[in-house]
């Protein structure tokens, strides 16, 4: 059984994604098949685990799957080593769940935790030890120090940890190269990032110098919970899926991915950017998030993209939208500048950027009508993060929405014959 650890910290911004990508590179480096997960509902961090390992990263994520998703999703996919990489803070959830430590705790798998060091010295024991006793049910296996300044800063800090009880795994030194750029949305994807692999190498280097990585592969445990299927997997919403892929669009679950083409459906990629239409013969067109602002000019000129849309929709295609997927569908979109850009027109919507508004949260809605993302009245669990605003709309509703405290939400999604969408990115059936 695949045995496996959880990368966390007590913060966003500590240097979590960079240590994580480092240790997965030094651990395939040693020839061992390392499995990448990611807690949470990210869709950009696992593009970047899986350059770093040559696999595909899926989402664990406490707040929507049960323990036995999770844990089967782990048992789909053996491997030597399983590394999760955490979100925010190790504690940081919402309504007491959907944190780092919930994930961990309910597999079973220890923690690394990674703590930025910089102008700390026995503090950063003191956080340490703090974060392993704060929870019962959880394993502490270590600490790896990040942006230590020297190895006189290490010589202050290392003391503390023996006498706190906690394993320092090692120390990162501070280097202005151990970084990735950064967007609004979070890092800058994978696909643009320049020489991503070779940033990875540096990252391995640095872990393959500071860290004891011998030490870290024996404190991986195996999994505490049984796998039970994939009942709350979303189905299929047709046997041959159109999905847009490229830089305007490319946060798609792949959990979500893999269990359509295990249902029998087939995945047809296409490119809007491209100028590229969905398949003719393509009885569901899926249009993910990503970012369609910063390319809405290019996009409101891909006559062949838009026409295939709505030839689609002439025919009773099933066409989906999710987030910069459903701004798409719409009849226009304002980018930062506040000029308009023409969108396919399918659906009654007015989006813009000229203003942001944050939308962030975990969405748990009910579907009014059938559509790609079921049958009415199927509750569907899912996450919100953008920056658009809606300037209006007209359609009727696809959806009864409520936030992860149950107060309900504004996001309503759309729908209009066979064409409908929603700010949301759906991750599970309830």
């Amino acid at each position: 059984m695949t045995r496996g650890l959880v990368i966390a910290a007590t913060r966003s911004g500590a240097g979590k994604t960079t240590i994580t990508l480092g240790l997965m590179r030094a651990l395939a480096r040693r020839g061992m098949t390392v499995q990448p997960f990611k807690c949470g509902p990210d869709y950009i961090d696992p593009a970047f685990h899986s350059v770093a390992t040559g696999r595909p990263s899926f989402s664990l994520d406490d707040w929507a799957m049960r323990p036995e998703t999770m844990a089967d999703l782990v048992a789909r996919h053996p491997a030597d080593i399983a590394i999760a990489e955490g979100v925010m803070g190790l504690f940081d959830g919402v309504q007491g769940r959907g944190a780092t430590a919930d994930v961990a705790a309910r597999l079973g798998w220890p923690v690394v935790l990674i703590l930025d060091a910089s102008g700390q010295t026995e503090t950063a024991a003191a956080l340490a030890a703090g974060c392993a006793n704060y929870r019962d049910d959880l394993g502490m296996a270590g600490v790896i120090l990040n942006r230590v300044a020297s190895a006189r800063h290490l010589a202050m800090i290392a003391p503390a940890f023996d006498r706190a009880g906690v394993k320092l795994f090692g120390a990162v030194r501070a280097d202005p190269r151990l970084r990735l750029p950064e967007r609004h949305l979070g890092l800058v994807q994978a696909s643009e990032t320049t020489d991503l692999a070779g940033r990875i190498d540096q990252f391995a280097d640095a872990i393959e110098a500071s860290v004891s990585i011998d030490a870290i592969i024996a404190s991986a445990r195996p999994l505490k919970l049984a796998a039970e299927g994939t009942a709350q997997m979303i189905e299929p919403p047709g046997q041959r899926i159109a999905l847009a892929q490229d830089r305007a669009f490319s946060f798609t679950y792949p959990h979500l991915l893999e269990h359509w083409r295990s249902s029998g459906a087939q995945i047809l990629p296409f490119s809007p950017l491209a100028n590229e239409a969905p398949a003719s013969d393509a009885d569901a067109i899926w249009l993910p998030g990503g970012y369609p602002e910063l390319h809405a000019g290019p996009l409101a000129a891909a006559a062949n993209f838009l026409h295939g849309l709505k030839q689609a929709a002439r025919r009773s295609a099933t066409v989906h939208g999710e987030c910069g997927g459903y701004m798409v569908l719409g009849e226009g979109l304002e980018d930062a500048q506040g000029q308009r850009h023409a969108m396919a027109g399918l659906l009654k919507l007015e989006t813009s950027f000229a203003r942001r508004s944050l939308h962030l949260g975990y969405r748990r809605a009910r579907l009014l009508r059938d559509g790609a993302l079921g049958k009415s009245g199927t509750e569907i669990l899912g996450h919100e993060f953008h920056y658009a605003r809606v300037v209006s709309t007209g359609d009727e509703p696809l959806v009864e929405c409520r936030d992860a405290s149950g107060a309900a939400v504004v996001e309503a999604g759309a729908r209009r014959g066979p064409v409908g969408g929603t700010f949301f990115h759906a991750i599970v059936r309830q």
